[in-house]
């Protein structure tokens, strides 16, 4: 595959390498003192830029009709408009919060899990999210998706990030370097039970990132990264 990838911070860097060790070819770097156009000719481009430049440089592609595989968050709320390009180009359109497999395997843990505690109301829910200094989202979109999946399978309705009543608490640590920890903890008087996903490196994510590149050719729509791995399943 012909390769555009839309950031070249940390994990542009770390895409461009798997990308060569998987024998594909990355024929445009976009950071944030680009100037140019992109080709149309490029098979894909796969998005980790910074929140504010997101939207352009994801419709700069679409506009091209070329496949988007979009990892970055803090920019949904101009999702839609995205949506409704990718629909008006003919083309595809793919977003994930995080495309680490061992995260998207969490979250459907965490899916389970919300389903096995919705009788159990003497626990408290709360989610830690732990991440780099430098992330500028918070919480992460991770964590939103794991809030997300749980309200969409239980009796609760919100979240926050202080400590209220009938709330899922979500709290955000920005450190060091760490890549990503999310935590998911229900807590009662008597005991508590977590499910952790920790990640080691970025690897993780660029290789998912890739493998969603890979899967998106030739289709049509707009997909999520269960999309992909429901079909790695099948086959």
């Amino acid at each position: 595959m012909k390769i555009a990838i839309l950031g070249y911070g940390k994990m542009g860097k770390e895409i461009e390498k798997v990308s060569l060790e998987k024998g594909h070819e990355i024929t445009l770097k976009v950071d944030k003192n680009f100037i140019g156009k992109i080709n149309s000719d490029i098979d894909v481009a796969i998005n980790f830029c910074t929140p504010e430049t997101a939207f352009e440089n994801i419709s700069m592609a679409l506009n091209n009709r070329i496949p988007v595989i979009s990892g970055t968050t803090g920019w949904l709320s101009n999702y839609s408009k995205i949506v409704e390009l990718s629909k008006k180009k003919q083309t595809s359109f793919l977003y994930s919060s995080n495309f680490s497999l061992g995260v998207n395997l969490f979250f459907e843990l965490n899916k389970k899990l919300t389903k096995m505690m919705n009788n159990h109301d003497d626990y408290n829910l709360a989610i830690k999210e732990t991440h780099h200094k430098m992330k500028k989202d918070n919480p992460s979109g991770t964590a939103l998706k794991l809030v997300e999946d749980i309200i969409q399978n239980s009796k609760h309705t919100s979240w926050s990030n202080t400590k209220k009543n009938n709330s899922i608490y979500v709290e955000s640590i920005r450190k060091n370097l760490i890549p990503g920890t999310h935590v998911v903890k229900y807590s009662s008087e008597i005991d508590e039970i977590k499910i952790i996903h920790k990640a080691k490196n970025r690897k993780g994510f660029a290789t998912g990132a890739v493998i969603a590149a890979e899967w998106i050719q030739d289709k049509k729509g707009v997909f999520g990264m269960n999309d992909v791995i429901n079909d790695i399943k099948m086959k």
